[in-house]
């Protein structure tokens, strides 16, 4: 938490922002001049100056695990990558639905996928759009070009062309609510609006931020302008993983066991209008499942 500390100097007084880190030796205090007076700008001041924190702190680590995953993968066979890349998509494709409300379980889905053993006694849309999910998840890694709306929507399609015609594709044209969330998703009339501000934003961040600060906006940002009627979720995870693979990274799921820490930290972004708490959260889960990554040399 940044906190604002003033100190008198004979008779004038400053102003400071102050935030103390946890390290391998304990604490750390820093610190950020800020005037004699409070700038009228301070929460911006304030964002920025976590924002520096973390940079330091953070791009470091990120970018070892980036080199190392690298080298890693330069070691592997190719029928070992294939076999991680099938490991990751069925965990990802049975958490994502998951999180969406699918009753398959982990085995049913990895049965199905990678089988073709469709589980008895479960709704054929959850069936679909498991196995929906795993041919756009392969087509998302596989695409060379970058975002653009007309992709967004076609892999939108792709995942719900058999179980939900009706909206597969479409940008909304009516309200929805999120149920039992404070947040509620803009106006239809704002959609389109910021759509394209959202791209306008990732032509301008996609050049200054690390990409795993990166891919947590991107996801933050889209599932905020919540552009369809459902599959908000699971298609901005896709964008999430879109973004890791063009920049060399590893991919990350965000298993349905931790769904309530996250759907935490996506409200209280979108409550406050401010990316840092959920791209500070995906941070912190990013460096914790690729921490043995995350050394300079290995």
């Amino acid at each position: 938490m940044v906190t604002v500390r003033k100190r008198l100097v004979g008779k004038r007084q400053y102003f400071y922002l102050q935030h103390t880190l946890r390290t391998a030796d304990g604490y750390e205090a820093r610190e950020k001049y800020l005037g004699v007076k409070l700038p009228p700008n301070l929460e911006e001041v304030k964002r920025e100056f976590l924002a520096e924190i973390a940079k330091e702190r953070w791009y470091p680590l990120l970018e070892a695990i980036r080199s190392n995953y690298a080298k890693e993968l330069k070691t592997l066979p190719q029928s070992a990558i294939e076999k991680n890349a099938r490991f990751f998509a069925v965990k990802f494709t049975y958490d994502t639905n998951r999180i969406e409300g699918s009753s398959l379980t982990y085995r049913e889905t990895a049965d199905l996928l990678e089988r073709g053993v469709s589980p008895r006694s479960k709704p054929i849309a959850d069936i679909k759009e498991a196995e929906a999910h795993d041919r756009v998840l392969r087509e998302v890694l596989e695409y060379d070009r970058d975002l653009s709306l007309k992709i967004i929507l076609y892999w939108h399609q792709q995942l719900f062309a058999e179980t939900k015609p009706a909206i597969a594709g479409k940008v909304r044209a009516h309200q929805v609510w999120i149920s039992g969330s404070r947040f509620t998703p803009p106006s239809p009339v704002e959609v389109y609006p910021m759509l394209r501000e959202f791209f306008r934003w990732y032509d301008r961040a996609k050049k200054s931020l690390n990409p795993v600060e990166l891919a947590a906006a991107v996801h933050l940002r889209l599932v905020t302008v919540h552009p369809f009627y459902d599959g908000n979720g699971r298609v901005s995870r896709l964008l999430m993983n879109f973004v890791l693979k063009k920049n060399g990274y590893p991919l990350l799921d965000i298993p349905y066991g931790n769904r309530n820490s996250y759907y935490n930290a996506l409200e209280r972004s979108q409550a406050k209008n401010n990316d840092r708490v959920f791209v500070l959260w995906l941070l912190r889960r990013y460096l914790k499942a690729y921490s043995a990554y995350a050394k300079p040399e290995r």
